[in-house]
């Protein structure tokens, strides 16, 4: 078809069958981009036009002009209409093709309050925000500063890592400066933060043209944390729409997106309440479906399967379909196939 849009998804893990599946059902073009040690996977080939190996082994970094020059070369007989990253380490790659080929969607200076936990913290405050009390590893000078002025306990993160890996609890100065000696030379990639004990929310988005029309709100019982640090199982569930937490989420998660700048994305987006004041405290966001079989979750809870809603969003996005309007009050105000009920997403 002359006017097919084409998807180029980018997957350095094995995951997004379900996303594949609905682009290619909504009749588009899917080109698919992997690192090469999980060519065995069990990828859905029947739905994928052109699958792309990047020489890789599990979590070595591809080589981004390497990767660039391969997609010059494709382009050449091919347009790509958008850029789709799968999981948290993909946000970077897809940002940099998308700038190098001036293809729409999140760019590099987009993409850091997304992957960069440091940058969602100077972002998140700037926008009014409430954030733990933080600071970047810079600065001796400013680190003796933050550890005269915010009392401990402390976590040491990584800026760039995804859910609970590599942080480490501090409990004195002492601690966190011998913690630098296993840092080395890597300490600026990492940040320190206040340890805000309380229970700890997910508020699991889908963003259509800057606004969010479906938001599922779960509770961890287990925090990838605690687990990471202290074993156990990972463990959520979801909150009964409309109860105080739910609003409370909802809202400032409504927040934090327009402050990041989303626009079309499914997103991850972590909240602590604090146990002392109750007050709702932002962590950490991520532009991708949550980890962890939250989308499973979601999908019994609701009925909406992230992946598939976040495919089908997209399509349209890039078609420029007029999206209908419905003023029963009986649906959001965006429905995305401009028909009330055609996709089977309805939250009223």
């Amino acid at each position: 078809m002359k006017d097919q849009i084409t998807f180029l998804i980018i997957a350095s893990e094995f995951k997004g069958n379900e996303f594949i599946k609905a682009c290619k059902e909504a009749g588009c073009r899917v080109f698919v981009v992997i690192s090469k040690f999980l060519e065995n996977k069990p990828w859905i080939r029947s739905h994928i036009d052109e699958l792309f190996f990047v020489e890789a082994e599990k979590d070595q970094q591809w080589n981004m002009e390497d990767v660039i020059a391969g997609m010059a070369h494709v382009m050449r007989k091919n347009k790509i209409d958008r850029i789709v990253a799968m999981d948290d380490f993909d946000v970077e790659k897809a940002a940099e093709l998308r700038e190098h080929f001036r293809i729409p969607g999140m760019g590099q200076t987009t993409f850091r309050h997304f992957r960069d936990k440091l940058a969602m913290r100077i972002q998140a405050q700037d926008g009014g925000i409430p954030v733990p009390a933080f600071s970047g590893l810079f600065n001796d000078q400013a680190i003796e500063a933050y550890c005269d002025s915010v009392e401990a306990p402390w976590v040491v993160k990584p800026r760039f890592k995804a859910s609970a890996t590599g942080i480490k609890k501090v409990h004195s100065k002492q601690e966190l400066y011998e913690h630098f000696e296993v840092l080395g030379e890597d300490r600026h990639n990492y940040l320190i933060e206040q340890f805000r004990p309380g229970h700890v929310y997910h508020a699991d988005s889908l963003s259509f043209r800057g606004k969010q029309v479906f938001t599922s709100v779960g509770q961890y019982l287990d925090t990838p944390m605690e687990v990471a640090h202290g074993g156990g199982i990972f463990r959520t569930h979801t909150i009964k729409p409309n109860t105080k937490e739910d609003k409370a989420i909802k809202k400032l998660n409504v927040a934090v997106m327009d402050c990041f700048g989303m626009q079309d994305s499914a997103s991850h987006t972590e909240f602590i309440q604090d146990k002392e004041t109750g007050d709702f405290v932002f962590l950490e966001t991520a532009s991708r479906v949550g980890g962890a079989h939250i989308a499973e979750m979601t999908e019994a809870a609701y009925g909406v399967n992230l992946w598939e809603e976040w495919a089908k969003l997209d399509c349209n996005e890039t078609r420029k379909v007029q999206v209908a309007k419905i003023n029963q009050g009986l649906c959001r105000d965006y429905c995305f196939l401009g028909e009330c009920g055609a996709s089977g997403l309805c939250w009223f």
